[in-house]
């Protein structure tokens, strides 16, 4: 089978898999692009991404531009005459970059396109409460997420998976993608297909703190699926008053029961044993918490650490 020579771009976790996957393959990865070093942390020590790290492990050529149009940069790549580049979780690309290699550029993209175009693929697919999903290779051209698609596959959500765990199912299984991709094109056996027209295609867009709040309202299901979607990160809150004190409440895992009540949605029942919020049908039960200026911790040990529960209520929403 043909090898070809191949450029990498990405920057988090989920990218460093499809890089390994390739470099452990018959093609070759003859320069690898990054995001720049940065500090953080409480110590703000300098911090390389995970992509860069396996790199610089398995000796390959990295590049950090500030900027993408660098004509530094640009000369850079085109000198290693890369038969193609692969982006997995990186920044927009410009076009004469993108359109620089002989067989184009594509992209590792966590959703069955058109659905779920945007940057969080993964967190949306559980929060809309879908029973699968999966991700596409696709060219790249200049209307972010809408070129023709090359591969696709598709897996199941499991009822009570949050969004870490599908992200490191879909993590290996995307790697595994890029690879059919990979080859199929070294071949000339893939027949890329224009995305299919829409009218209303679900979308991803990027997570902000003001989407993070629960809201209690809703019916439990919907609050149930939009706290694994948030899970483990950036992670769906809600706000207590404990005493004169407002604090925030992460909850990353529970389960929620349906049940008939006279309780107002978005109150709580606590006491030594019990956590429970209403919803519009039933309760929702916490299970592991990281109340503000705490550690994570399963709801027991919460419990535990009050005294007086009399004490403790949900803030009125803003």
């Amino acid at each position: 089978m043909k090898s070809l020579k191949i450029v990498f771009f990405g920057t988090p976790e989920f990218a460093k898999t499809s890089l390994a996957a390739i470099h452990n393959s018959h093609h070759e990865v003859v320069g690898v692009v990054t995001v720049a070093d940065k500090a953080s942390g409480r110590g703000q020590k300098i911090q390389q991404s995970p992509v860069k790290v396996f790199a610089t492990e398995n000796d390959l050529p990295v590049f950090q531009p500030e900027k993408l149009k660098d004509p530094e940069f640009l000369d850079s790549i085109r000198q290693l005459n890369a038969d193609i580049f692969v982006v997995v979780a990186f920044r927009m690309m410009p076009k004469i970059l993108f359109e620089m290699p002989e067989k184009g550029t594509f992209n590792l993209h966590a959703s069955l396109l058109p659905d779920y175009r945007g940057a969080a693929p993964i967190n949306y697919a559980i929060i809309n409460g879908e029973k699968k999903t999966g991700a596409t290779t696709f060219f790249i051209n200049e209307k972010i997420d809408k070129g023709n698609i090359l591969l696709q596959d598709e897996i199941e959500i499991f009822p009570n998976e949050n969004a870490g765990e599908l992200h490191d199912r879909l993590m290996e299984m995307g790697a595994q993608l890029v690879i059919k991709t990979l080859d199929g094109l070294a071949e000339n056996s893939i027949n890329e297909m224009p995305q299919p027209e829409v009218a209303n295609p679900k979308n991803a867009f990027k997570i902000f703190k003001d989407d993070l709040r629960i809201n209690w309202k809703q019916d439990g299901a919907k609050v149930h699926n939009f706290i694994r979607g948030m899970s483990p990160y950036p992670c769906a809150f809600t706000v207590l008053k404990i005493g004169e004190e407002q604090k925030s409440l992460k909850i990353f895992k529970g389960k929620f029961g349906e049940d008939e009540h006279s309780e107002t949605a978005g109150s709580l029942k606590i006491d030594k044993n019990t956590f429970k919020i209403f919803t519009s049908d039933g309760a929702y039960f916490p299970e592991e918490i990281q109340l503000e200026g705490k550690k994570r911790m399963n709801v027991k040990d919460f419990l535990n650490g009050f005294r007086d529960y009399d004490h403790i209520l949900m803030a009125a929403e803003v």
